[in-house]
C-alpha cells in the first residue's frame, strides 16, 4: 500500500521561512537582535564585520580565516560569529527569493502571493 505524501503549500513554506526568520532575528542568542538584523539586511555593519559578513552573503568562496581572527579579535565570540553568519545567509537567500518571485511575477503578469 502506497503512502501518501504530504505536499507542502505556499502558505506552509511562507509560514515556516517566517518563523526561521524570527528565530534568528528575535529569539535567544549571543548576539544582540539589533547586530542580528544588521547582519540579516547586510547593512550597517561595521568593520571588521562588514566585510566578512559580507562576503558571507555575496562571495562565499572569498571568506577566510583571516577574517573571522579579525572578528575575534575585535572581541566578537564564536557564537556571536555562528549567529550573524547565518543571519547574513539567510537574509541573502531570502533577498534572492523574493527577486526570483518578482521576476517571476512580472514575466507571467501574476502578484506575488
Amino acid at each position: 500500500m502506497a503512502e501518501e505524501v504530504h505536499r507542502v503549500t505556499e502558505d506552509e513554506k511562507r509560514a515556516a521561512y517566517r518563523a526561521l526568520e524570527d528565530r534568528i532575528l528575535n529569539g535567544a542568542g549571543q548576539a544582540s537582535p539589533e547586530l542580528r538584523a544588521r547582519a540579516f539586511r547586510n547593512a550597517g555593519l561595521a568593520p571588521p564585520l562588514d566585510e566578512l559578513l559580507g562576503n558571507v552573503a555575496t562571495r562565499p568562496t572569498q571568506v577566510r580565516d583571516a577574517d573571522f581572527a579579525a572578528a575575534r579579535a575585535a572581541g566578537y565570540s564564536e557564537d556571536e560569529l555562528f549567529e550573524l553568519v547565518i543571519c547574513a545567509a539567510v537574509g541573502q537567500s531570502a533577498r534572492l527569493y523574493d527577486a526570483g518571485l518578482a521576476v517571476l511575477a512580472d514575466v507571467t503578469g501574476e502578484e506575488d502571493g
